[in-house]
């Protein structure tokens, strides 16, 4: 199977457009705020299911991906090997295995956390990190010293994305990775698996506030002229497309494995469920449907930070604060706790360009750019837009959302633990082994959440919930969950990998409270002077 032949990327607020992937790649941000997309989303081969049934995994993500990339850009053998070294580094033999957690319900689970860092950002990031690596090895052949190419990686975590980026770039050469994460705000176990990578070009930084001020730091360090003309600076956030396009590759491969099971009927509605943070998740499940993938509905789940929700519940208003003008709130949730979902700029360019009245492709792709910019820029001065009819119609077509608070998340693992018993659980997986009963994490538990509530309306359909995290990253809302239940002992479910890492030697620069960007920016001048000092 050959490559898309000139796949080109653009600006969803119209600065950029005609970019190459690797341009997208290593920008990552526009220069003019607005996020990469594709200029056309790929279709699929009249013939992928047949093709496609009994495909690892790596050969999956290499003909989604080779819709994304021109072979021009990245020659088959290494788009193939670079896939290859990303999932090495899994645990489970099928990468994102799908468990039946409910057979009476046809409810799936569709496990993404048997990467390195127990959580789904890997399936991204190992490819990221690879890719990275791709493209400075070929821009720096033959250089010596100041003339390589290198590469700053900046990036905000509200706990998952910080250690898979980590993971992902360690030890790598010609790029320094910085990682801001909201102090206080991580679980112990997700900072410790940021803190303790002492390898010379990570660097994590503390910031007092929420996610969505780290964020912004990120935002404003993209906006700075100066910073991205001396340091090259990259993003790792799912702003960046090829996260987007990585992620795309599970919801083929969880719908490909389902269809071989006996009891699979075609006819069945499927439906995925995403527990949704900064949208980037449930995005890739838009593009593959929107590529051809059988999937009747998306359902959003959201927690009690519910900007999702609530833009789907007032037709179309998309606003930072609640009704009671609350901002953040703290969950046990933690990675699921943003205000702003930033992918979700990518689907309203989409949903404006596909409800434009324009004559030409050119002037509504034009229009979709100055709504989205409009959109962004209300959203900044006051807090928050409404979309058109048609736009939120576009939106209601494809998504539903539900709102799962805090005490509906803890009952949900208790629940799960007490009546599902998956068998034939692969390599690390969530079970106890005492009862058998599975163990949700609590972002995975707001999707089952929603999925049963989903079930409800629509008996008949085949639900697919997506597993986003392993269960022992929460100890504390996992214990706060199971401690009273039968046969519950925390330390079966401890992978050996965590075993001891929050005693290790850790390393992190805090961010002092009150705090601009600009603080941030001689931060990561003098970490960068100082690394490369090291290497001359």
């Amino acid at each position: 199977m050959s490559h898309t032949l000139s796949q080109k990327y653009l600006s969803t607020r119209g600065a950029s457009y005609g970019l190459s992937f690797e341009e997208v790649v290593l920008k990552g941000l526009a220069s003019d705020g607005g996020l990469f997309i594709p200029e056309e989303i790929p279709s699929l081969p009249s013939n992928w299911e047949s093709e496609w049934r009994n495909l690892s995994f790596e050969e999956v993500a290499f003909r989604i991906m080779s819709l994304y990339i021109s072979e021009s850009e990245i020659p088959r053998n290494d788009l193939e090997d670079i896939i290859r070294r990303s999932y090495a580094t899994f645990r489970h033999p099928e990468r994102t295995p799908t468990i039946e957690l409910d057979s009476k319900q046809n409810l799936h689970l569709l496990e993404l956390f048997h990467g390195p860092t127990f959580a789904f950002k890997d399936v991204a990031l190992q490819f990221l990190g690879n890719l990275f690596e791709y493209f400075l090895v070929r821009k720096n052949q033959g250089k010596e010293g100041k003339d390589r190419h290198h590469l700053t990686v900046v990036g905000a975590t509200s706990g998952d994305t910080g250690s898979a980026a980590i993971y992902g770039l360690r030890g790598k050469k010609d790029v320094s990775i910085f990682i801001m994460f909201p102090k206080g705000k991580v679980s112990p176990i997700q900072q410790a698996q940021m803190t303790t990578v002492l390898d010379a070009n990570v660097h994590n930084l503390t910031v007092e506030g929420s996610f969505d001020d780290c964020q912004d730091f990120v935002k404003a360090l993209f906006a700075d002229p100066e910073l991205n003309s001396t340091h090259n600076l990259a993003a790792v956030n799912s702003i960046n497309f090829a996260r987007i396009l990585a992620q795309i590759s599970y919801y083929f491969y969880s719908y490909l494995s389902l269809t071989k099971s006996p009891s699979f009927n075609k006819d069945s509605k499927l439906r995925f469920v995403v527990p949704s943070g900064n949208f980037g998740d449930i995005l890739a499940g838009w593009f593959a449907k929107r590529m051809g993938l059988p999937a009747e509905r998306l359902v959003i789940a959201t927690n009690e930070n519910d900007i999702l929700d609530r833009f789907f519940r007032s037709s179309g208003a998309y606003t930072k604060n609640d009704a009671n003008g609350t901002g953040v709130k703290e969950t046990h949730s933690p990675a699921m706790d943003i205000l702003v979902s930033s992918n979700f700029e990518r689907l309203l360019w989409f949903l404006a360009y596909q409800s434009s009245d324009a004559a030409s492709a050119d002037a509504r792709r034009k229009q979709a750019c100055d709504s989205v910019r409009g959109w962004l820029q209300q959203l900044k001065t006051e807090g928050g837009f409404q979309v058109s009819p048609a736009v939120f119609a576009g939106a209601q077509a494809e998504f539903e959302s539900e709102r799962v608070s805090n005490d509906e998340t803890i009952a949900q693992i208790r629940d799960t633990y007490r009546t599902s018993f998956p068998a034939n659980l692969g390599p690390g997986s969530a079970k106890s082994s005492k009862t058998g009963g599975y163990i949700l994490d609590p972002h995975s538990a707001i999707g089952v959440a929603a999925a049963r509530r989903s079930i409800q309306r629509n008996p008949g359909a085949v639900h697919i919930s997506l597993s986003t995290a392993h269960p022992a990253k929460f100890a504390s809302a996992v214990d706060l969950a199971l401690r009273a239940e039968d046969g519950y002992d925390f330390t079966e479910v401890l992978p050996q990998e965590f075993i001891g890492l929050e005693q290790r030697e850790s390393r992190v620069t805090p961010v002092g409270p009150g705090a601009g960007w600009e603080q941030v920016r001689e931060i990561v001048k003098a970490e960068v002077e100082q690394e490369l000092e090291g290497k001359r």
